[in-house]
């Protein structure tokens, strides 16, 4: 259970686990209670009463938080030197990967709200973590982008992370997540897998939303 106010709860009675080598995607309306979970598993909200067990993560914030006077290099320095290793490399191969390698001694500030979402994206997943915790990753992202950002995260699949995403990316998640946790009014009402959280025979991803969001999905 947690909230914004000590002692007051806009989540209540979360629980779920995330294995490795799987993508789980985190779904429901505006005020469902995807933020506050997540704020929760960051601990990083006012109130909260449960118990946490995670690695170290990479994070994108559903906004950009950037340094208004570094530049991207000195961004990457920073996190960098926060982690204690030569992680450079991996860094500059992310910079090309979003084509933003041209743009190191440029205040990320200044950037279009899609290159500050791929500067979010660089910083987390320089580090080889298994946790990602990715708050609408693909917001503000060119079509090519979210391609290479899709690449990106089954490549880290494969080498073993557990991945969470929220997104209302539907259409993207259904195709990429191995399992759904289905959020409504503060609760967990659902989690599993497409087929086991679907009502109707053939239900999409985008029918157990509009079910969420108008009160009439029951599993």
């Amino acid at each position: 259970s947690a909230g914004y106010e000590q002692g007051k709860s806009t989540i209540n009675d979360i629980q779920f686990h995330i294995q490795s080598k799987e993508i789980v995607g985190l779904i429901g309306g505006n005020g469902a209670g995807k933020s506050t979970t997540i704020q929760s598993i960051l601990q990083t909200i006012p109130f909260f009463e449960g118990e946490i067990n995670i690695p170290a993560y990479g994070y994108v914030p559903e906004r950009p938080i950037l340094y208004t006077y570094y530049t991207l290099r000195e961004h990457i320095h920073f996190l960098i030197e926060l982690i204690g290793e030569d992680l450079w490399d991996n860094a500059l191969s992310l910079c090309k990967l979003f084509r933003l390698d041209n743009h190191l001694d440029e205040y990320p500030t200044s950037f279009s709200k899609g290159m500050q979402q791929k500067v979010m994206l660089i910083l987390a997943f320089t580090p080889n973590y298994s946790l990602y915790i990715l708050d609408e990753p693909f917001m503000g992202l060119d079509p090519q982008a979210i391609r290479r950002l899709l690449l990106l995260i089954k490549e880290r699949k494969e080498v073993g992370a557990a991945i969470l995403i929220s997104t209302h990316a539907l259409d993207t998640a259904e195709r990429l997540c191995d399992r759904f946790l289905c959020m409504h009014e503060g609760k967990l009402i659902a989690q599993g897998t497409l087929q086991n959280i679907a009502t109707k025979e053939e239900q999409t991803l985008l029918d157990i939303f509009d079910a969420l969001i108008e009160g009439t999905y029951n599993v």
